[in-house]
């Protein structure tokens, strides 16, 4: 590409999952020990109470505290951010308020879900948002999740706020998504770990991953490769992904995959899950298992 990207939520962001006890509460522990573990592998972006996160069941309290905590953890060693997403906008202006004073240093906020408002109301509600706090914020484009696209036409828009810097992409149109960056200036993160390539070799300024609770170091590798101008290299280093990424996120279920990976390998003591969310079933953690064996990280 000749030169880096800008990179405001550095380069190797993961989605880091909400550590819970087997009896549902929050381990704090846990969650300091998992980001001081990311921290160590590469990871330079920490982004808590995302999907990945479990964020609809945690409240904020919870929030907040773990914001704190994870800064006071790994704060000046990776940018830590928060989500703030909800269908209702004076909601997400509460958790996003929340977060700045519990020491985030930006914000993720996803279109609003289910409500499928117009383009209009998709602008409102970032904007509202956004404005809320003096943070920079990424914004979070999932249509298959919140069953509204964002429009050029609302990111042109949303560009000309200068507290919106990037964009996590998970819509998977990347000519369209990489003429918005070019003509916008936004900075592009991909959210899919299928596409973090792809994304990273056409100017996308990093990835948001949920594979790089396990794969974190092998990430920073690859984006390591990819600005040096060593395609083959970040090539080698996606292809031998790919199981590992079809493993966690083919069936759907990234954040109960990220967790029974992490507590397979001991990096965090429960995969326990709040519902609506069910732990994975006997075949799937074979599966898992097999997969993280033949990928090193387990015996």
């Amino acid at each position: 590409m000749g030169s880096t990207p800008s990179r405001t939520f550095g380069s190797v962001g993961v989605a880091m999952a909400t550590p819970f006890a087997t009896d549902g509460s929050l381990d704090i522990d846990a969650a300091r020990q998992l980001a001081a573990h990311l921290v160590d592998q590469g990871v330079d972006c920490i982004v808590l109470s995302g999907t990945t996160g479990e964020s609809p069941t945690t409240h904020q309290p919870e929030k907040d505290l773990l914001v704190s905590e994870v800064v006071a953890e790994v704060g000046g060693r990776a940018k830590v951010i928060a989500g703030a997403g909800s269908n209702d906008t004076a909601h997400g202006v509460r958790i996003a308020k929340g977060a700045e004073k519990s020491g985030a240093e930006g914000l993720l906020i996803v279109s609003p879900y289910y409500s499928r408002p117009s383009q209009e109301g998709v602008y409102q509600h970032i904007t509202a948002i956004a404005d809320s706090t003096d943070l920079p914020v990424m914004v979070y484009d999932i249509p298959g999740r919140t069953g509204v696209k964002i429009a050029d036409e609302t990111f042109d828009r949303l560009a000309e706020n200068p507290k919106i810097k990037a964009v996590k992409d998970v819509a998977g149109d990347l000519p369209t998504g990489i003429a918005v960056s070019r003509r916008t200036g936004l900075e592009y993160y991909s959210g899919d770990d299928a596409l973090n390539l792809p994304w990273l070799t056409i100017g996308g300024s990093g990835i948001i991953s949920v594979v790089g609770h396990i794969a974190g170091a092998r990430y920073r590798a690859m984006v390591d490769a990819v600005d040096a101008g060593n395609y083959e290299e970040a090539r080698t280093i996606d292809d031998g992904l790919h199981s590992l990424v079809n493993i966690i996120m083919g069936g759907g279920q990234g954040a109960v995959m990220a967790k029974e990976a992490l507590a397979m390998t001991g990096i965090i003591p429960s995969a326990t899950v709040r519902l609506p969310l069910v732990g994975a079933g006997q075949s799937e953690l074979d599966a898992l298992r097999k997969v993280l064996r033949v990928q090193g990280y387990l015996k």
